[in-house]
Protein backbone atom coordinates (compact mmCIF):
# COMPACT_ATOMS: atom_id res chain seq x y z
CA UNK A 1 0.00 0.00 0.00
CA UNK A 2 1.32 3.38 -0.57
CA UNK A 3 1.30 6.67 1.24
CA UNK A 4 -0.94 9.01 0.26
CA UNK A 5 0.27 11.27 2.84
CA UNK A 6 2.80 12.91 0.35
CA UNK A 7 0.29 13.28 -2.73
CA UNK A 8 -2.24 14.87 -0.52
CA UNK A 9 0.57 17.00 0.67
CA UNK A 10 1.31 18.30 -2.71
CA UNK A 11 -2.23 17.91 -4.52
CA UNK A 12 -3.15 20.89 -1.62
CA UNK A 13 -0.05 22.96 -2.74
CA UNK A 14 -0.63 22.61 -6.00
CA UNK A 15 -4.45 23.28 -6.03
CA UNK A 16 -3.33 26.39 -3.74
CA UNK A 17 -0.53 27.75 -6.34
CA UNK A 18 -3.27 27.42 -9.20
CA UNK A 19 -6.20 29.37 -7.09
CA UNK A 20 -3.11 32.62 -6.71
CA UNK A 21 -2.79 32.36 -10.25
CA UNK A 22 -6.59 32.52 -10.80
CA UNK A 23 -7.42 35.28 -8.27
CA UNK A 24 -8.00 38.76 -9.71
CA UNK A 25 -5.38 41.28 -8.06
CA UNK A 26 -3.26 38.47 -6.04
CA UNK A 27 -0.09 39.52 -7.79
CA UNK A 28 1.10 42.95 -8.00
CA UNK A 29 2.42 44.64 -11.55
CA UNK A 30 5.88 45.13 -11.74
CA UNK A 31 5.59 48.86 -11.65
CA UNK A 32 3.79 48.56 -8.41
CA UNK A 33 7.27 46.85 -6.81
CA UNK A 34 9.95 47.92 -8.71
CA UNK A 35 10.46 52.03 -8.96
CA UNK A 36 13.01 53.45 -10.92
CA UNK A 37 15.37 55.73 -9.06
CA UNK A 38 14.31 60.04 -9.49
CA UNK A 39 16.58 60.91 -12.58
CA UNK A 40 17.29 64.44 -10.83
CA UNK A 41 18.49 63.79 -7.25
CA UNK A 42 21.76 63.24 -5.60
CA UNK A 43 24.18 61.24 -6.67
CA UNK A 44 27.38 59.54 -5.29
CA UNK A 45 29.81 57.62 -7.00
CA UNK A 46 33.41 56.72 -6.62
CA UNK A 47 36.10 56.70 -9.43
CA UNK A 48 39.07 54.75 -9.06
CA UNK A 49 42.33 54.91 -10.34
CA UNK A 50 45.58 52.64 -10.48
CA UNK A 51 48.31 52.91 -8.12
CA UNK A 52 50.38 55.88 -8.60
CA UNK A 53 48.16 57.19 -11.39
CA UNK A 54 45.37 60.05 -11.69
CA UNK A 55 44.52 59.53 -15.68
CA UNK A 56 40.87 57.93 -15.59
CA UNK A 57 40.47 54.23 -17.01
CA UNK A 58 37.79 53.01 -19.25
CA UNK A 59 35.17 51.72 -16.28
CA UNK A 60 35.79 55.55 -15.10
CA UNK A 61 34.79 57.51 -17.85
CA UNK A 62 31.60 55.11 -18.06
CA UNK A 63 30.75 56.00 -14.68
CA UNK A 64 31.01 59.64 -15.40
CA UNK A 65 29.10 59.44 -19.30
CA UNK A 66 26.00 57.58 -17.69
CA UNK A 67 26.16 59.79 -14.59
CA UNK A 68 25.76 62.62 -17.01
CA UNK A 69 23.49 61.09 -19.10
CA UNK A 70 21.14 60.78 -16.25
CA UNK A 71 21.03 64.16 -15.35
CA UNK A 72 20.14 65.30 -18.64
CA UNK A 73 17.44 68.03 -17.69
CA UNK A 74 18.09 68.28 -14.36
CA UNK A 75 19.80 71.85 -12.41
CA UNK A 76 22.87 70.56 -11.34
CA UNK A 77 22.99 72.45 -8.24
CA UNK A 78 26.28 71.13 -6.46
CA UNK A 79 29.41 68.93 -7.32
CA UNK A 80 31.70 68.00 -4.94
CA UNK A 81 34.79 66.24 -5.98
CA UNK A 82 37.58 64.95 -3.34
CA UNK A 83 40.35 63.46 -4.13
CA UNK A 84 41.87 60.06 -2.20
CA UNK A 85 45.33 58.66 -1.92
CA UNK A 86 47.33 55.11 -0.96
CA UNK A 87 49.49 56.19 1.74
CA UNK A 88 51.28 53.23 1.81
CA UNK A 89 54.07 54.43 -0.76
CA UNK A 90 55.41 58.52 -1.94
CA UNK A 91 55.19 61.37 0.68
CA UNK A 92 52.88 63.37 2.38
CA UNK A 93 53.29 66.11 -0.79
CA UNK A 94 53.64 63.59 -3.67
CA UNK A 95 49.82 61.73 -2.08
CA UNK A 96 48.27 65.33 -1.89
CA UNK A 97 49.67 66.28 -5.64
CA UNK A 98 48.33 63.02 -7.01
CA UNK A 99 44.82 63.22 -4.86
CA UNK A 100 44.73 66.65 -6.40
CA UNK A 101 45.49 65.22 -9.53
CA UNK A 102 42.58 62.85 -9.73
CA UNK A 103 40.49 65.23 -8.12
CA UNK A 104 41.26 67.93 -11.19
CA UNK A 105 40.64 64.60 -13.66
CA UNK A 106 37.44 63.37 -12.54
CA UNK A 107 36.17 67.53 -12.84
CA UNK A 108 37.46 67.96 -16.40
CA UNK A 109 35.17 65.00 -17.60
CA UNK A 110 32.44 65.61 -15.76
CA UNK A 111 32.55 69.71 -16.92
CA UNK A 112 32.96 67.79 -20.40
CA UNK A 113 30.29 65.40 -19.94
CA UNK A 114 27.86 68.75 -19.50
CA UNK A 115 28.01 69.85 -15.94
CA UNK A 116 28.07 72.77 -14.51
CA UNK A 117 31.60 73.89 -14.31
CA UNK A 118 29.76 77.01 -11.61
CA UNK A 119 28.65 74.31 -9.48
CA UNK A 120 32.13 72.60 -8.48
CA UNK A 121 33.88 72.37 -5.20
CA UNK A 122 37.18 69.69 -5.70
CA UNK A 123 39.52 68.78 -2.57
CA UNK A 124 41.86 66.79 -2.04
CA UNK A 125 42.87 64.81 0.56
CA UNK A 126 46.15 63.59 -0.14
CA UNK A 127 47.87 60.82 2.02
CA UNK A 128 45.99 62.08 5.42
CA UNK A 129 42.64 60.34 3.08
CA UNK A 130 44.10 57.18 3.05
CA UNK A 131 43.85 56.50 6.91
CA UNK A 132 40.92 54.97 8.21
CA UNK A 133 40.83 54.25 12.12
CA UNK A 134 44.61 54.21 12.46
CA UNK A 135 44.68 51.67 9.01
CA UNK A 136 46.10 52.80 5.75
CA UNK A 137 42.91 51.46 3.26
CA UNK A 138 44.53 50.68 -0.44
CA UNK A 139 41.08 51.51 -1.55
CA UNK A 140 41.17 55.04 -0.73
CA UNK A 141 43.31 55.27 -4.55
CA UNK A 142 39.77 56.84 -5.43
CA UNK A 143 37.60 60.22 -6.18
CA UNK A 144 34.39 60.43 -4.27
CA UNK A 145 31.59 62.22 -6.39
CA UNK A 146 28.26 63.72 -4.83
CA UNK A 147 26.36 65.34 -7.52
CA UNK A 148 23.18 67.27 -5.96
CA UNK A 149 20.69 67.95 -8.85
CA UNK A 150 17.00 68.89 -8.70
CA UNK A 151 14.25 68.67 -11.90
CA UNK A 152 14.46 71.62 -13.85
CA UNK A 153 11.02 73.82 -13.71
Amino acid sequence: MKPILPAVIVGGLTMALLAGCTTPGAYKKRSDLVSNPAACGAKRFEVYFDNDQAGLTAAARQAISLTATQLQGCDVTKVQVLGLADARTGTAAVNQSLSERRARSVAEALVSAGLPAPAFEVAAAGAAGAVVNGVNDPLRRRTEVLIEAKPRH
